[in-house]
């Protein structure tokens, strides 16, 4: 049977279907020999002994003391930092959007700043800050330090993906609400934001992610007590199963960010049938350009 063309590529012909398949072969026994090498590396530390999984699976101690409290925390500091990031970051990105330089200036040298800088020198500046100048108790000071630096850092990254998403509307939008007589804010809270929300969704739930993760950051440098920082002491208490207690709590963030990803996805589908849009995605590919200072789409007023 003769295959139908295509024109986004060739049709491979005899050698190009040989050559992939010998790839193809090559990688899955590459891939093999990898998790072959490190199963036999685990066994021969005994890292793969039951005694250092079974705790995990028969003693309920081991989630009501270590697990669950600390996956309760990383929640908590998350959903903060979340809650406080998406409408600060889209307060800054629509006043980058402005039509007053100096409203543009002002947010564009925060933006700026606050994404140039590591966001663990955030949570730590954060913390000290705390320490010095206010009466923030030491049990909450870890906890307001991590939400803090997580807001600053992740409201600049979310402000440019708010902007990139709008600019990524046809101009056409703005010009047929400037045609019915809209106003600049009229055109941004009925024409813009709303139809640019599922173009910057795959965008904002990459970030949304980031801000999951970078939680571990307080655990590890300042006594957080989050999911990571629970292995520690559950290992101790185990018989040093540091593996195990690892695997465990990389499987635990493994599930809460693809429980994220997975309501992420079907509010995007959901918004997608209940409205028509451009069709402009604001691809997680750009999160990486977004969390690097430099060059960024230009200004509504150097637009040809």
């Amino acid at each position: 049977m003769k295959e139908k063309p295509t024109v986004l590529y060739d049709v491979p012909g005899p050698r190009a279907r040989r050559r992939n398949v010998l790839y193809t072969v090559l990688f899955v026994i590459a891939v093999a020999a990898i998790i072959w090498w490190v199963v036999d590396s685990l066994a021969a530390k005994n890292q793969l002994e039951g005694e250092k999984w079974d705790p995990f699976f028969t003693d309920s101690r081991v989630w009501t003391t270590y697990i669950l409290p600390g996956l309760k925390n990383t929640v908590i500091a998350a959903a903060l930092a979340m809650v406080i990031a998406l409408p600060l970051g889209a307060l800054f990105g629509i006043a980058r959007l402005s039509d007053h330089r100096w409203v543009r200036a002002a947010a564009g040298t925060v933006v700026e700043f606050f994404r140039a800088i590591p966001v663990l020198i955030l949570m730590l500046f954060a913390n000290a800050a705390y320490s010095e100048f206010t009466d923030v108790s030491p049990e909450n000071r870890p906890l307001y330090a991590v939400v803090t630096g997580l807001v600053l850092y992740n409201a600049s990254v979310l402000a440019e993906v708010v902007r990139a998403g709008i600019l990524a509307l046809p101009s056409g939008q703005t010009d047929a609400a400037k045609a019915i007589g809209m106003r600049k804010g009229q055109t941004m809270t009925n024409v813009l934001l709303p139809q640019s929300v599922t173009a910057m969704l795959p965008a904002l739930v990459s970030q949304l992610v980031v801000i999951v993760k970078d939680t571990a950051l307080g655990g590890a440098m300042l006594g957080f007590s989050e999911l990571l920082a629970s292995v520690r002491p559950m290992s101790a208490n185990y018989g040093a199963n540091t593996i195990a207690s690892f695997t465990i709590v990389a499987v635990v963030f493994v599930i809460l960010n693809f429980l994220l990803t997975s309501f992420a996805s079907w509010l995007e589908g959901r918004l997608r049938r209940g409205k028509r849009t451009t069709g402009a995605v604001v691809g997680v590919e750009a999160v990486e350009e977004l969390n690097r200072p430099g060059e960024h789409p230009t200004e509504p007023g150097d637009r040809p």
